[in-house]
C-alpha cells in the first residue's frame, strides 16, 4: 500500500494539501499516462543495455536533447535487430515516470530501424488529416448485427487470410451464406482494387446484399500492407453503408483502415468471429434457457398451487362474513347512538351556560340608555342650532346697516346724480363727451335721457 498521506494544517481558513514525494510521482505518472496517446520518436541510440531481466534500457537522443527510454522484454522480443549505440531507430511509444526515482521515461512498444521512418511519416501525416476530417470519429462508426442474413469478405482469394475467414465461418455458423469479392491486397493496383470492391459490395440493391463486410489480408511489412493506408480506401470504407471490419496483417499490425472501419480484429480469424455468433454457444444458451425455463415455470406452478391451498384454507363462507359484518354493524350502531347522544347532553349544556350569559348581557338596557342619551343630545343640537342662527342673524343686519351707509344709492337720495355715455361708461369729466352725445343720468328714483348742447368745462 503506499505511503500516501495529506496533512491539514490551519492557516487562517485556508487549508494546505501536503502530498508525499511518492504520492506526486504517482499522480504525474497517471496523468501523462492519461493525457498521452502511442507517438512515434525517431532518435539515435546512447547508453544501451540489457541486463538479465531481458528488458532493455537505453536513451534516445538527437542534436539537442535526449530522453530515458525502456522496452519490456514481451516487446522487444519482436524486433527484428539488434540495437547497438549510434543505431538510427523508430520507435512507437508511450509517455510515463519511473515513480521511484522521478524519471521521465518512454516505454516503447515496437521499435523498427529508421530506414522505415518516411513511410511510417507518411503513415501519420495521413492519419492526423483524416482524423480532422473526422474520419474517425466513434459517432459515425456503425454497429454489427448479431446474425447477419450475409458476410461479404474483400481480400485476396489466393491468400492464407481467405482460408482462415472461411474455415472460422464455416465452424461458427455455417448457415451464413458468404459473398467473397477477389481483389488484390499488395502491389500499385491493390488501393483501387480494395476501393472498387468496397464501391460493388455496397451498390448491390439484391436479395444477397450483404449485412457485413470483412476487408483485411494477412501479415507482412509495412510496406506489404500499404495498400490499406490509403486515403481512397480509407474514404471508401467511411462512405460505405455496410458496417466494415478492418482485418490487416497480425495483431500489431495497425493501418489506417484499422481507424476508420467500424470495428477492427487483430487477425482474419478474429474478424470472423466477430462478425458471427457461434451456433453451437447459440445452441447450448437455447438449451439452457429451455431448462431455465422449465425450471422456472415449474417453480411457479408449485408456489401457485401453495398459495391456493394457503388461500383454501383462509377461505370462509359468505355466511359466516356476513353474519361477523352485521355484528359488527349492531356495535357500530351503538356505539354511534350513544356518541350523539352525549353530543346532544353536551350541546343542551353549552345551550343553557349561553342563555344565562344573555340575560345577564340583555340589550334592553342598553337600549334605553342609549335612547336617553339621543334626546339629551338632540335638545343639546336644537339649543346649538338657534343660538348660530341668532348669531349668523345679528351679524347680517350690523353688514346690512354697513353696506346701506357706503351705498351709492343713499348718496343720490342726497340729490346727487350719476351720468354715463352711450356706452354706459361713467362721465367723470367734460371732456369725456362732445356735444350731440346721449348721456343717461342716474338719480335715486330713476333714470334720465338728455342730449348734450353745451359744455361749459370751469
Amino acid at each position: 500500500m503506499d505511503s500516501d498521506f495529506s496533512t491539514n494544517l490551519s492557516a487562517g481558513s485556508q487549508q494546505r494539501q501536503v502530498l508525499s514525494v511518492s504520492t506526486l510521482n504517482r499522480r504525474v505518472r497517471q496523468l501523462l499516462e492519461t493525457q498521452f496517446p502511442l507517438l512515434w520518436v525517431e532518435g539515435e541510440i546512447s547508453n544501451f543495455s540489457c541486463p538479465s531481466s531481458g528488458h532493455w534500457y537505453f536513451t534516445l537522443k538527437d542534436e539537442q536533447a535526449q530522453v530515458r527510454c525502456a522496452m519490456f522484454k514481451g516487446s522487444n522480443r519482436r524486433v527484428g535487430f539488434r540495437p547497438e549505440h549510434g543505431s538510427q531507430v523508430l520507435i512507437r511509444c508511450r509517455i510515463g515516470l519511473y515513480e521511484a526515482r522521478g524519471d521521465f521515461q518512454l516505454i516503447a512498444e515496437h521499435m523498427e530501424e529508421a530506414g522505415f521512418g518516411a513511410l511510417q511519416r507518411q503513415f501519420e501525416i495521413l492519419k492526423t488529416r483524416l482524423s480532422a476530417d473526422g474520419l474517425f470519429d466513434d459517432s459515425h462508426k456503425q454497429p454489427l448485427p448479431w446474425l447477419p442474413s450475409r458476410i461479404g469478405v474483400i481480400t485476396s482469394p489466393t491468400g492464407a487470410a481467405i482460408k482462415d475467414i472461411l474455415h472460422v465461418l464455416e465452424r461458427r455458423f455455417p448457415a451464413i451464406p458468404v459473398s467473397v469479392f477477389p481483389c488484390a491486397v499488395q502491389g500499385s493496383s491493390a488501393s483501387a482494387e480494395i476501393t472498387a470492391a468496397i464501391q460493388q459490395a455496397n451498390r448491390d440493391q439484391s436479395a444477397s446484399r450483404c449485412d457485413v463486410l470483412i476487408v483485411g489480408r494477412g501479415g507482412g511489412s509495412l510496406e506489404d500492407l500499404w495498400a490499406f493506408n490509403e486515403e481512397s480506401v480509407a474514404r471508401a470504407i467511411y462512405q460505405s453503408k455496410i458496417p466494415i471490419i478492418s482485418a490487416v496483417g497480425h495483431e500489431t499490425d495497425t493501418t489506417i483502415a484499422d481507424f476508420v472501419a467500424d470495428t477492427r480484429a487483430p487477425t482474419p480469424s478474429a474478424a470472423a468471429e466477430l462478425a458471427t455468433p457461434d451456433a453451437r454457444e447459440l445452441a447450448e444458451n437455447v438449451e439452457a434457457y429451455q431448462q431455465l425455463l422449465h425450471q422456472t415455470v415449474s417453480r411457479k406452478l408449485r408456489d401457485q398451487q401453495q398459495r391456493l391451498d394457503y388461500l383454501s384454507q383462509r377461505l370462509r363462507h359468505p355466511g359466516e362474513r356476513i353474519g361477523q359484518q352485521n355484528r359488527q354493524l349492531q356495535h357500530l350502531k351503538i356505539r354511534l347512538s350513544q356518541a350523539l347522544n352525549l353530543q346532544l347532553q353536551h350541546q343542551q349544556h353549552r345551550l343553557n351556560q349561553l342563555s344565562g350569559q344573555l340575560d345577564q348581557h340583555h340589550p334592553g338596557a342598553a337600549v334605553l340608555r342609549l335612547q336617553q342619551q339621543s334626546k339629551t343630545l338632540q335638545q343639546r343640537l336644537h339649543r346649538a342650532v338657534k343660538q348660530l342662527l341668532q348669531q349668523k342673524e345679528s351679524r347680517w343686519q350690523s353688514a346690512a346697516q354697513q353696506l346701506n351707509t357706503v351705498s351709492p344709492l343713499r348718496t343720490l337720495e342726497r340729490g346727487y346724480a350719476i351720468v354715463s355715455d352711450s356706452n354706459q361708461q361713467i362721465v367723470r369729466t367734460v371732456a369725456s363727451v362732445s356735444c350731440g352725445d346721449k348721456i343717461t343720468t342716474r338719480i335715486a328714483d330713476g333714470f334720465i335721457e338728455s342730449q348734450v348742447k353745451a359744455i361749459n368745462p370751469e
